[in-house]
């Protein structure tokens, strides 16, 4: 089983406590999103995982715990993109950032680190330039640190739409995609990048690979062993992504983002149950409620005996 930690809230930043002792008691209990009296009881034992996909934007937290993470194979997808307070409200500045992740890559090897340049949106101020420059400053400082790199432009949920509206923020036209895309693999390549992406975008016009954020190949390098063939997780147009079991929960995550899909809107964006969180508790920002219906999760291992090369 795959663990994705998370689409959900970035667990790295904000709730590595409670995963370290989800790990330790061997299970989390993870509340169905779209059915609220649906929880799953997800093992989380050393042998019940294959591997963790952490996403995050700033997992400095992981530093002095990464000890307690040794038992688990796992890779780090850390986001880092060219925006400035008004988008992302509340992360440090970009150089600490690019720090952060240098001195991870360094811990982990650079063969677990993904770096994300998404989601793509652009502005009076975030122009088409204006991402070309900061990608190119972003994959100078990352070079020797990763070999990969994801890009995506944005899609626009509702609950978003008018937040975005006000700021001036739109979706890259059609026919800029493949142009700005393109650029940017160019650019990844020329620093030993190797640039994919997922998406409604035209991947093949821009010479990058079709690769899922949860991908067989980055599970391969993390464990050193292979993936068994497998189908998507997702029946969404341009989702190349492997099965996996996310165990966070939406609303929970305190980054600021206002493209953000995974809190509820509203002026700010805000995590409405980010004052729940208790480390604890078995469900992450919850708890279990009269009339919960739980039931036990299979852990379907993906990876098959024989080993790999991990370069």
């Amino acid at each position: 089983m795959i663990v994705s930690a998370s689409r959900r809230t970035d667990i790295p930043r904000f709730h590595m406590d409670w995963l370290l002792n989800r790990l330790s008691e061997g299970y989390a209990l993870v509340r169905n999103p779209m059915n609220r009296s649906s929880v799953s009881r997800v093992p989380l034992t050393p042998e019940a995982i294959d591997c963790i996909a952490f996403w995050t934007k700033n997992p400095e937290p992981m530093l002095e715990r990464l000890d307690e993470l040794s038992p688990y194979p796992y890779y780090v997808q850390f986001t880092l993109n060219a925006y400035g307070a008004d988008i992302e409200g509340a992360l440090p500045p970009k150089a600490d950032l690019i720090r952060t992740f240098q001195e991870l890559s360094a811990a982990v090897g650079p063969h677990r680190m993904v770096w994300r340049y998404s989601p793509i949106l652009i502005s009076k101020r975030y122009t088409i330039s204006h991402h070309l420059h900061y990608f190119e400053t972003f994959a100078k400082r990352l070079e020797g640190f990763t070999s990969q790199c994801r890009i995506s432009f944005l899609d626009v949920y509702p609950k978003i739409e008018r937040l975005m509206g006000r700021r001036g923020l739109q979706c890259v036209a059609p026919e800029k995609e493949t142009f700005l895309a393109k650029s940017l693999s160019a650019i990844a390549v020329s620093r030993g990048i190797e640039c994919g992406g997922c998406g409604s975008m035209d991947l093949e016009a821009a010479g990058m690979k079709r690769v899922g954020c949860i991908d067989a190949s980055f599970v391969e390098r993390a464990t050193g062993l292979n993936v068994a063939e497998t189908g998507t997780e997702s029946s969404r147009e341009g989702c190349y992504c492997i099965p996996s079991v996310d165990i966070g929960a939406y609303d929970t995550c305190a980054n600021g983002c206002v493209y953000c899909y995974a809190n509820g809107g509203g002026e700010r964006n805000a995590p409405r149950r980010f004052d729940a969180y208790d480390p604890l508790s078995e469900m992450l920002c919850d708890r279990t409620e009269p009339g919960d219906v739980i039931a036990d999760r299979k852990a379907t291992s993906l990876l098959v005996a024989q080993t790999r090369l991990v370069l």
